[in-house]
């Protein structure tokens, strides 16, 4: 299948502009360079939008979405490949198997529960992927300083925070290691 790029973002109908338009740069980004796009199959909010920009450039779609949820969320049906599955656990293992690299656009509980997963997952070894938190506008600088408390009151090590990248824009997602995989 070639090199696929899990994506973790918010699917809320209510979220600005600016957010919705970094969803779509990095979705235009991915279906230009070439990796599938493997998320959470909404059709709504930055996960639409990410999805929808993939397709616009002719690139592939792989979305992941429990039964139930499909009823509650507008699925996009024009993923190239839809797997429905039973859970949210075995829809995150899906994803978390087809992708060979991870990628943080703004979102609220689920993706943050979505990105704190493979954090601890890379932290304990079960993988080494890339992963990169978009921190759009400063979007994420509280959990960042979250993450700093965790290391300043010996929860976490000072090296904890190499497992992942922070970048501002989209143009720098694609530097380093996501650089030489795709």
């Amino acid at each position: 299948m070639g090199q696929c790029i899990g994506v973790f973002c918010g699917s809320s109908t209510r979220a600005e502009s600016r957010y919705l338009d970094v969803a779509t740069k990095l979705g235009h980004e991915l279906g230009q360079r070439g990796p599938t796009l493997v998320y959470g199959a909404g059709s709504i909010g930055l996960m639409g939008a990410v999805a929808r920009a993939v397709h616009d450039v002719g690139g592939k779609v792989v979305g992941v979405i429990p039964h139930a949820m499909d009823h509650k969320e507008v699925t996009y049906r024009q993923c190239d490949e839809l797997i429905f599955t039973d859970t949210m656990r075995e829809r995150k293992d899906i994803m978390d198997q087809r992708s060979d690299a991870f990628i943080t656009l703004p979102g609220g509980f689920g993706t943050l529960e979505e990105l704190i997963e493979i954090l601890t997952h890379r932290h304990l070894r079960f993988h080494n992927k890339p992963i990169v938190i978009v921190n759009t506008d400063g979007f994420y600088d509280p959990l960042l300083e979250l993450f700093d408390h965790f290391i300043a009151h010996n929860f976490a090590k000072k090296k904890h925070l190499d497992d992942f990248r922070v970048v501002t824009h989209v143009e720098e997602v694609f530097t380093g290691e996501l650089d030489e995989r795709s």
